[in-house]
Formats: C-alpha cells, sequence, structure tokens
C-alpha cells in the first residue's frame, strides 16, 4: 500500500480465505448450545456466471464431484438462477454432518477458485434454524473473507437486526465476523435458507 492509497483512505482488501469454512462445524456447536439454532443441512454457494466452455466445464466438473459426495439419503446438487443472475449451487446433507457439508462448500469454492473463475465468486451460507421457526444463515462472503448473519423473522419478509447482533457476538471466537454492517446483504430467498 502506498503513500497515496494511506492519504486517500484506501485499503488494501482482504483476500479471500477458504479455510474460515472450515469454523462453521464449531460455530454450529455454539450457536446451539448458546442460542438454540440447529444445522439444516443445507448451504449454498453463489457466484456469477460466466458465458463461454471453459466455466461450463468447471461446473460440471463441480457437480459431477458433489453428485458423487452424496449418499443415498442426500438428494443430488441443485442449481438455480436467481433474479439478478447469480448462479446458486444448493448442497444437501444430514442436519448433524456440519463437516460434510462444509467440505463441499470448500471444493465449490476451490474448483471455481483454482481454474480462475474465483471474481465470480459472491458468496456461501449455512442454514440454521431454532424451536421457534426462526431461519438464521451464516453467510461467507468470498471476497471478504469474513461471514455475518441473516436472521429473518418467521413468515415474513424482514430481518431481527437485534438477533443478528446476538448471533454475530457469539461467534466472533469462532469465526471472523464482517465488521461493515452496511455489507450483511440480506440474501433473500437464497437456497439453503428455509422460508
Amino acid at each position: 500500500m502506498g503513500f497515496l492509497d494511506v492519504l486517500l483512505g484506501r485499503s488494501k482488501p482482504v483476500k479471500p480465505d477458504l479455510d474460515q469454512l472450515f469454523g462453521l462445524p464449531s460455530a454450529a456447536i455454539t450457536l446451539e448450545a448458546a442460542a438454540g439454532f440447529k444445522p439444516t443441512g443445507l448451504g449454498s454457494v453463489c457466484f456469477a456466471a460466466v458465458e463461454g466452455g471453459a466455466f461450463a466445464e468447471v461446473q460440471q466438473d463441480v457437480r459431477q464431484l458433489l453428485d458423487m459426495d452424496t449418499g443415498e439419503d442426500s438428494a443430488p446438487v441443485e442449481s438455480t438462477r436467481d433474479s439478478y443472475g447469480y448462479t446458486w449451487l444448493l448442497l444437501r446433507h444430514a442436519p448433524d454432518d456440519m463437516a460434510s457439508l462444509v467440505t463441499d462448500l470448500h471444493a465449490v469454492n476451490s474448483a471455481l477458485e483454482s481454474h480462475g473463475f474465483g471474481p465470480q465468486l459472491l458468496c456461501s451460507l449455512a442454514g440454521f434454524r431454532d424451536a421457534e421457526g426462526r431461519s438464521l444463515a451464516l453467510v461467507y462472503l468470498y471476497k471478504r473473507g469474513t461471514f455475518y448473519p441473516v436472521c429473518k423473522r418467521p413468515g415474513q419478509q424482514k430481518r431481527d437486526n437485534a438477533l443478528e447482533l446476538q448471533v454475530a457476538a457469539l461467534l466472533r471466537n469462532d469465526l471472523r465476523v464482517e465488521e461493515d454492517l452496511s455489507r450483511w446483504f440480506p440474501v433473500w430467498g437464497a437456497p439453503g435458507t428455509e422460508d
């Protein structure tokens, strides 16, 4: 970082660190013990699709890798496109198998990154739910290398900001939590979050 960058308030972007995803299993234990949120077994990866044969080939390889990974009680990987044009790969695992879900989330991100498509990665998330029916997603921002919670009120398209702040405080020892609250996007309707 140069003198002008410091003077003008620019900073180096945080380098993505996919190994941060491996903090999710311990975060899941903390969430269940301290707030009653249990994993749903659902997770997803969001990326901007790119036209071309190379990207289509990488996407097919990722799907084949994950489809081989799923057991008899798991559904194959589902792919959807949202209204903004982003592609979501939804992964399903048993709710008590957070380690396998995280391994698959890491594999998808790593495969896209290693083939030069890291700039297209947006986020990954893991879903949780409590006994009151509230849903929670822990969202990993690829370009920031940080996590933030999105808590929805049951049956509404409204966030529970107080609960989000509480969850963020609970998880500071388990995950690198995004400090800039303006980056806590709601990800409404994202695959892996339950309505």
